[in-house]
């Protein structure tokens, strides 16, 4: 694996270092202890995983994670700190982790045992986020989608989990209170005809698959959190924070089944 390590103090930098070794031994690991120097080889690596302190002189770690999070949505960051309070932070930014010091070997090996998001290799070109607001990532960087009633669309076939989708049931869950008519079923066509548009100008029109009876999402295609949770029911709770797609009203149904475990 690759994984990245920063902490303001070398002792502390070099115990993961060494911990990770014997971990994972032919894995490529770096540590730091300036934040810029680290921001850099997260953009160049691509790593994994990132151990960092919470509280450094350069950088809040917690404002540190929201900038890599900006770089890759889909990092897996593990908190590590001598400070219980910070957690609740932790858990809004979906860490993979929170490990307190003193570090323990044990303890690293559970965090990267139960890490988020997939090994690097492992990535898919699309990350769909569905816990809290929903957005659809390609290739790490936010899908831009020219009708906002694509993008729901969208949203609306990922809920689905692959099921077929008709033509009356989109408009039903997208237009539900507007009365059927030519007019909307015209613009049913348009918004369908333009999220596939939008896809292919990405180059990841296989995402949207289309048969006799409606079109859906193509699942294998996509990391998706919300999958990730349904097929990891028993350690998914640092994944679901009680918000799921809060933007769409269709979503209401999931939602109260997430809150409720439901399944």
């Amino acid at each position: 694996m690759r994984i990245i390590t920063i902490d303001d103090r070398r002792s502390i930098v070099n115990i993961i270092l060494r911990t990770l070794e014997k971990i994972d031994p032919d894995g490529d690991h770096l540590g730091f202890i300036h934040v810029d120097e680290m921001i850099e080889a997260v953009r160049e690596k691509k790593p994994d995983a990132v151990f960092m302190d919470v509280e450094m002189p350069e950088m809040n770690g917690i404002e540190l994670a929201k900038a890599l999070q900006e770089i890759d949505p889909r990092i897996n960051i593990i908190f590590t700190t001598g400070y219980k309070e910070y957690m609740p932070e932790a858990f809004d930014l979906y860490a993979s982790g929170y490990l307190l010091k003193p570090i323990e070997e044990e303890e690293v090996r559970k965090a990267l045992s139960h890490l988020r998001y997939g090994k690097s290799e492992e990535k898919k070109r699309i990350f769909v986020q569905c816990f809290g607001t929903f957005e659809v990532f390609v290739d790490n960087k936010p899908m831009n989608f020219r009708r906002s009633k694509s993008k729901e669309l969208f949203a609306y076939l990922v809920d689905r989990k692959g099921a077929s989708c008709t033509n009356d049931m989109i408009i039903g869950n997208l237009w539900g209170d507007r009365p059927l008519s030519d007019s909307l079923k015209s613009l049913e066509r348009t918004v369908v005809a333009e999220m596939i548009r939008d896809l292919e100008n990405k180059d990841v029109k296989d995402v949207i698959i289309k048969n006799k009876n409606g079109i859906c999402i193509n699942k294998e295609m996509i990391d998706c959190d919300y999958y990730r949770y349904l097929e990891d029911i028993d350690n998914a709770g640092r994944l679901f924070k009680g918000e799921y797609m809060t933007q769409y009203e269709f979503a209401q149904e999931t939602r109260d089944n997430l809150l409720r475990n439901d399944w």
